[in-house]
């Protein structure tokens, strides 16, 4: 028979009990009515504040008969989280810096209707800006318990720890219990009903329990008259460990068994003393029948869990050494108590609900019997790297429902845009609901706020079907206190020195939240399984890893964080040798800034870099040439300014997620000559035109930032409101919600850029010569800049003039004869291939030898201009034109107008709206070339051009 260590474990009730030491009262029992002291313990909890040297606000609301739940705050006392709050303020212990009061009366305090009945207080404490909160462990929110008008009564010893988790004793153990009633009662203990103390006419009484072999239940009770009041607590006895292997074909997480009605649940925590599995399965109790197995070799805790409902969903976490209450690292679903709340049904229909007052902070979900979702496009084939056209975008401000169903109803305008891969800003689980997405938690989970799993296949599988890759951003740098991983050795403030994941300070001064330590074996292996699931679960076609400089364990500086380290080049050629044994094909980008000698080693190896090329396509768009030479922008040559690799894996932008957005510093700070000015919103879009031909050419993939295609001119220091903080380069909205911009589509001078891009992405997707040319240089130096690409069958030359004064070029065309206008469908013949080109300001062209199918360009599309009526006259002029044109409704107008490379060369527009009718406007164009141009009449909503010849 074996022999069993036997321990005992002393429960106190959830709902009464929760996070009492973190915060206590004085009184212990308080109404509505009472003043009331909260004295606030900041080393307990999630420990955010311990040490904390600022001021500690309370934020703080009531929980009453008119609550949804027992956790559903009402009348919050303060007015803004983010706001200090005098009123709010804690008072600092003399005595010990970590202990904190403040003393109000709760029906004048908040203020509390009449109508309604206190029950609890609901509380956290944070900063003065709300940066830094302190909260129960496991991250949610601290309540207490008011007295009610009757008798109430409450075990007050022992004190149980700030979690409300089992206290465990020996066996045998002799404890002390205290309970204490609300007015003078009978009172009484009983232990697993029967009666061992009692006392009448008291309000306190003290006795001692032994502690006894299986689950034994201590009963307080205060008797007076009709009226009672009754506690209790909870002794639970585990048995010893058992020591079993893991059985074979057990997963990580969760592994499904006989036909839904079992699982294996397997949790990682070396050096642990034992865990329970605990949740809906088994009423959120320590029993031992979930009473976790160790596995031989200490690092892994796993349990068979019977008796399932196939296909319902189950709410579990683990509870490990008695303590800590963590949900699976490796579930794919979770339910949060603080941030669930906010996801609308639309997003995200028929939500489980969080399973208030049986547990604390998050816990995972798993399901039994999922019905397999079966894809309709399996013969997707990935576009190549020469021609990977990205989308960067951020699901939470593309789309006003963010979410994946409106997000896939956008592919048609993508997909026409020219768009083949779409890169997603990061999607798997992450703290709070308003982010970026780079704070995760939980790496195998789909983040709800975005849509269900189901959805986000169902979006791959769109995706595939249009021919369009979906890459992933994917963030193993670090993890945030809510992640498992960090509070199993450690706490939501941080890891501790013997967590097998994680640093406990990072290495290299890049890095935010807590750092992964990629030398470990488990993070490794943790990490590998991360990369391998999206692949083959959801079929994403690869990653873009953030901060992928930041895998290493040698310390570094801003100066020196980006040297040469092979020990950072050896653990990604490791990451990459296990991806491509999962799926040979996918992208595996890194968002890396090493010298070159280290990002062309990896580059050569397979990976792809993130090419960051914004500020000097800036430069360039505003107009300013010292620093506008983005050559950088190329991964081959170095004698043509590129970087001297040998495989097109630059994966080049002009604008990320991450950088300001070039419209807005166009329109911000552009240069100007003149009546010429970059500042003016339709020469702004007119230089991005110029830069996109300078963009796409560039052999190689390339990568947008939403919107841009329509000029994006939203600061990305734009606050939700709308508002841009001031002195220019405050952040502190950086990262705040901005609003989708889909109305531009409807601006013909923004559509006009949409339709230049797509035209361009058609010429860098069709033309083999940009993937495989024989021949490519560029000079990208100066006011003149040309790129010259050339095959066998198609050489490709392309000249523009980035100053805000005419310049001239040397066209250098790659041979003589007949060149054709790729934009504008014009030809011209080269009879001296070098005969020097005069260049108005911005003016552009993209020439081929070989006449290829005209771009259709919204300048040349009719769209009920018979409204407009526009004619020019005289016509030639050599002085000024008398623009002529009739409105069918009043509108404000704008003409611009183009010579024949493309370029807008005058810019004239009505501030005021002009009635219905017929108008007259003057057109001066004394100052421009002889030559044939285009004159474009727009309200917005209608355009009509025409031709107008100069000629002095």
């Amino acid at each position: 028979m074996q022999t069993f260590r036997r321990l005992t474990a002393l429960l106190l009730t959830l709902v009464a009990w929760t996070a009492q030491a973190q915060v206590t009262t004085s009184p212990v029992f308080f109404t509505d009515t009472t003043p009331v002291t909260i004295t606030y313990d900041a080393t307990q909890g999630n420990g955010a504040l311990n040490n904390f040297t600022g001021n500690v606000y309370i934020w703080t609301g009531t929980v009453t008969n008119l609550s949804t739940t027992n956790t559903n705050w009402r009348n919050v006392h303060s007015s803004s989280f983010g706001v200090a709050d005098p009123t709010a303020l804690m008072t600092r212990s003399a005595s010990n810096p970590n202990i904190y009061t403040i003393t109000f009366t709760p029906r004048t305090y908040y203020p509390i209707p009449a109508a309604e009945t206190l029950q609890r207080l609901g509380m956290i404490f944070k900063n003065a800006d709300g940066s830094v909160v302190g909260r129960a462990t496991g991250g949610g929110d601290i309540f207490v318990d008011a007295a009610s008008a009757a008798l109430s009564a409450r075990i007050t010893s022992p004190t149980p720890n700030a979690s409300g988790n089992p206290l465990f004793v020996n066996l045998g153990a002799q404890i002390s219990v205290t309970g204490t009633a609300s007015a003078t009662a009978n009172l009484a203990f009983s232990l697993n009903g029967t009666q061992v103390a009692s006392q009448a006419s008291a309000t306190t009484l003290t006795t001692t329990v032994t502690a006894a072999s299986g689950r034994n239940v201590v009963r307080f009770t205060a008797t007076s008259g009709a009226s009672q009041g009754v506690d209790s607590l909870i002794f639970v006895v585990r048995p010893t460990v058992t020591v079993a292997a893991l059985p074979a074909g057990a997963k990580d997480g969760v592994t499904y068994l006989n036909g839904g009605t079992s699982v294996i649940l397997n949790l990682t925590a070396p050096s642990k003393q034992f865990a329970y599995a605990i949740g809906e399965f088994n009423n959120w109790q320590t029993t031992n029948a979930g009473y976790m197995n160790k596995t031989p070799d200490g690092s892994r805790w796993w349990v068979q869990i019977n008796g399932l409902t196939p296909g319902r969903e189950y709410a579990y976490q683990y509870l490990v050494d008695g303590n800590l209450r963590v949900a699976d690292p490796y579930c794919e679903k979770i339910l949060d108590p603080n941030d669930d709340q906010y996801i609308p049904a639309r997003t995200y229909p028929n939500l489980k609900a969080y399973p208030t007052g049986l547990t604390t902070g998050i816990v995972s979900v798993l399901q039994t019997n999922q019905t397999p979702y079966v894809w309709t496009t399996t013969n997707f084939q990935r576009p190549s790297r020469t021609n990977l056209v990205v989308y960067e975008l951020l699901m939470r401000d593309f789309t006003a429902f963010h979410d994946y169903q409106t997000v896939r109803d956008t592919l048609k305008y993508l997909s026409r845009l020219g768009v083949n891969a779409i890169e997603l800003m990061p999607i798997n689980e992450f703290d709070g609901n308003d982010n970026w997405g780079y704070s995760p938690d939980f790496f195998f989970a789909p983040d709800k706020y975005y849509g269900t799993k189901q959805a986000f296949k169902q979006f791959v599988d769109e995706c595939h079907r249009r021919g369009i890759a979906v890459i992933m951003d994917m963030v193993l740098n670090h993890a945030t206190g809510q992640s498992p991983m960090v509070q199993l050795y450690g706490s939501t403030a941080g890891p501790s020195a013997d967590n097998p994941w994680f640093n406990v300070t990072a290495p290299h001064p890049y890095s935010v939240y807590n750092d992964f330590n990629h030398e470990s074996a488990l993070t490794k292996y943790f990490s590998k399984q991360v990369m391998s699931f999206w692949l083959q679960e959801y079929h994403i076609d690869g990653y873009r890893f953030d901060l992928a400089g930041g895998f290493t364990q040698q310390t570094s500086n801003g100066n020196t964080y980006g040297n040469y380290d092979q020990s950072r080049i050896n653990i990604w050629l490791d990451y990459y040798q296990h991806m491509i044994g999962v799926d040979p094909n996918l992208y595996p980008i890194l968002e890396h800034f090493p010298e070159n000698r280290e990002a062309k080693t990896l580059a050569d190896a397979g990976f792809m870099i993130w090419g960051n090329a914004v500020n000097n396509y800036n430069e360039a768009t505003m107009g300013y040439l010292p620093n506008s030479n983005f050559s950088y922008g190329y991964y081959g040559s170095t004698a043509q300014g590129g970087r001297g690799w040998n495989s097109p894996n630059l994966v080049t932008y002009m604008e990320s997620h991450d950088e300001e957005r070039l419209m807005y510093k166009n329109l911000t700070f552009g240069n100007s000559s003149g009546t010429y000015s970059t500042r003016d919103l339709n020469t702004a879009l007119a230089r991005i035109e110029l830069a996109s031909a300078f963009f796409f050419t560039v052999p190689g993939p390339k990568m947008l930032w939403q919107f841009g295609e329509l000029g994006y001119d939203k600061s990305i220091f734009t606050c939700s409101n709308g508002t841009v903080p001031t002195p220019y380069g405050n952040d502190q909205c950086k990262l705040s919600a901005k609003l989708p911009v889909w109305s531009y589509y409807q601006d013909a001078n923004r559509r006009q850029l949409y339709e230049v891009q797509r035209a361009l992405l058609a010429l860098k997707k069709q033309e083999p010569a940009f993937a495989n040319p024989t021949s490519y240089t560029q000079q990208l130096a100066g006011a003149g800049k040309s790129i010259h690409v050339s095959n066998a069958t198609q050489n490709i030359t392309v000249i523009g003039n980035f100053d805000v004064t005419t310049t001239t070029i040397d066209p250098a065309f790659q041979r003589t004869g007949k060149w054709y206008n790729y934009l504008s469908g014009d030809s011209i013949t080269v009879t001296n291939a070098n005969a020097l080109i005069t260049l108005a300001p911005g003016a552009y062209a993209v020439y081929t030898t070989r006449r290829l199918k005209k771009a259709t360009l919204l300048g040349t599309t009719a769209r009920r201009t018979e409204a407009l009526r526009l004619v020019a006259v005289p016509n030639p002029t050599s002085s000024t034109a008398s623009l002529q044109y009739e409105l069918a409704t009043p509108a404000a107008v704008t003409v611009t107008v183009h010579n024949v490379l493309g370029a807008t060369v005058r810019t004239i527009s009505s501030r005021a709206t002009q009635a219905a009718g017929s108008h007259e406007l003057t057109l001066p164009v004394q100052d421009l070339a002889n030559g044939i141009y285009v004159v474009r009449l727009s309200t917005g909503q209608l355009m009509q051009t025409t031709r107008l010849v100069v000629q002095h």
